[in-house]
């Protein structure tokens, strides 16, 4: 078959959702497209291994950023995922679906329709959560969400203990009523595997007649006829193909590959495509601006007793830990570690949760190495609602090349600001007295970085992207929105872009969640079908008040 009614690019976060939910309707075919091949690794499936797959080629892209001029022109990593589940496939797993602030904060911008009340509806009907649905949760959803081992080693709940005595509220559940404060956290594990949405969404549905997936095959554009989409050209095994489409092609490459292919199509901006050498087929100069993204550093600790997972890391446990889970699917294999978090304001003025922790009962890189001998426990920290804008820029027709991409990290005085207050509101939260058994020397950044200016120059050092890149393809109606409210290319038929590019502005947490959230949506204005009623719940306020950024800091005992 050479023509669908649907083509779907991208198997990833959003497109497996779509690839689910269009080929239920079994009077229409859909092709599913995408560049990467299987997930069935045990590095991808085993929590634990999470840092393998996005660090090898064969499972990511691995693009890498210009030289980011206000990070000291360092060039940064920023992966994508390149197998069945995209970037669910070889992320941190971590399940945070945003502030609802956030969400109206969408709406404020032009999406009209994707303020809070009405996406959470849709955060439940993808979701099943392990202790079961309510006003805020899905309990029969394809995404499974738990907390892990539930906080099995002391140091997690140390973490949220401390917080608590820095003066922070407690949140049972902060994808719930209440993001603000301490407590524990989710991850995207079911049965003691990764959940992505190939295990989700898209395996459930392969058994359809009407639901074709194509890997390993490289999309070169898409096909306009006039102001219409047509279908796609794309490259497998060396031939080149074009499938047609009777109804819509839809982006689901990422914020990164859906500009890209934009662009490649002939939509963009007319400078950008001529530079190129690319025909202009459509002026949208929205395309592959407005990029933004999360960064973070780790603060690490030694810890004073030899409970953290750093006593884990030698050859011998991790064969213990990974024959455990082959077995059993259970034990430390069966978590990402990372099982209690933090949500708070960097100052006072801040109209919600700026700042996101990730603890982590060990010390080590993101590539899973030790950071230094002996035990250690670390936070992840960093500010999450950046004013810096940067962009997705096509630098060839030829389609194997890699985009240009550039972040603008740091570039606005209130990003650098954010990250100041990273730095003193989590000591003084970390020597906090639940800590004292546990804390010993600040490794990272060290107690010798203090002023302004020494806090400028780690960061801009050790910053690491938190791997959240989003909002390059904006949902709006003014004149650099991508995608109008029904997702659709503005000015196109024919074509729509789904994926966390369409996001106006990026959200106070990890992006796997709403990017689901925004498919399930989206699929019921491709279909045409009523969306779901705005839900009622109502949100926590905590006021401002309760924060209390600036304290001195209570000196280590």
């Amino acid at each position: 078959m050479s023509e669908f009614d649907y083509i779907i690019v991208g198997a990833g976060s959003a497109g497996c959702v779509l690839a689910n939910r269009l080929s239920a309707q079994e009077d229409k075919t859909v092709l599913l497209v995408e560049t990467g091949g299987s997930d069935r690794s045990i590095f991808i499936q085993m929590p634990t291994a999470l840092s393998i797959p996005m660090n090898t080629k064969k499972y990511a892209w691995q693009f890498m950023t210009e030289a980011e001029p206000h990070l000291d022109n360092r060039s940064m990593h920023c992966p994508r995922g390149k197998v069945l589940g995209g970037s669910s496939s070889i992320n941190g797993m971590v399940y945070v679906r945003g502030h609802a602030k956030d969400f109206n904060e969408w709406a404020q911008h032009g999406a009209e329709g994707w303020d809070y009340a009405h996406c959470l509806p849709y955060f439940k009907r993808s979701e099943s959560w392990a202790f079961g649905g309510d006003d805020y949760r899905g309990g029969e959803g394809p995404l499974g969400v738990n907390n892990g081992n539930e906080m099995a080693n002391p140091l997690y709940g140390a973490f949220i203990e401390a917080g608590k005595e820095a003066g922070y509220d407690y949140t049972a559940d902060y994808n719930g009523e209440q993001q603000e404060g301490f407590g524990p956290m989710h991850m995207t594990v079911k049965d003691g595997k990764r959940w992505s949405t190939a295990n989700a969404y898209l395996k459930p549905a392969m058994q359809r007649p009407n639901l074709t997936v194509l890997t390993h095959a490289t999309v070169h554009r898409v096909i306009l006829e006039g102001k219409r989409a047509v279908g796609v050209k794309l490259e497998r095994k060396g031939k080149v193909h074009e499938f047609k489409v009777r109804q819509e092609v839809i982006l689901c490459a990422g914020p990164i590959g859906s500009p890209h292919l934009l662009q490649l199509s002939g939509i963009g901006d007319p400078e950008t495509l001529t530079e190129a050498g690319i025909k202009l087929q459509h002026e949208l100069p929205g395309v592959g601006q407005n990029l933004q993204d999360h960064l973070e550093f780790y603060f690490q600790f030694r810890c004073n007793q030899p409970i953290s997972l750093n006593g884990k890391l030698d050859p011998w446990n991790k064969f213990l830990i990974g024959a455990r889970w082959l077995l059993k699917k259970d034990g430390l294999g069966a978590t990402n570690h990372f099982e209690s978090c933090g949500f708070i304001r960097s100052n006072e003025s801040a109209e919600w949760p700026d700042l996101q922790y990730h603890f982590l009962p060990a010390a080590m890189r993101y590539d899973g190495k030790e950071a230094f001998d002996g035990h250690g426990f670390q936070v992840h920290i960093g500010h999450n609602k950046p004013k810096s804008r940067g962009r997705v820029k096509v630098v060839s027709s030829d389609p194997k090349q890699p985009p240009s991409i550039l972040f603008n990290y740091l570039q606005e005085k209130e990003d650098v600001e954010g990250f100041r207050a990273c730095v003193r509101l989590t000591r003084e939260i970390i020597n906090q007295p639940a800590f004292d058994e546990y804390r010993g020397d600040e490794i990272q950044p060290g107690t010798d970085i203090e002023t302004d200016e020494q806090i400028d120059a780690f960061v801009r050092e050790s910053v690491e992207s938190a791997y959240h890149p989003s909002c390059s393809c904006k949902m709006g109606t003014d004149p650099m929105a991508v995608v109008d409210p029904e997702t659709r290319v503005h000015g196109l038929q024919g074509l729509r872009v789904v994926d966390s590019s369409i996001f106006p502005t990026i959200p106070n947490g990890n992006l796997n969640a709403p990017t689901i959230m925004v498919a399930e949506r989206a699929a019921d204005l491709i279909l045409g079908r009523p969306v779901l009623a705005p839900s009622e719940a109502p949100v926590a306020k905590v006021a401002p008040s309760t924060q209390r950024p600036g304290r001195p800091v209570r000196p280590v005992s």
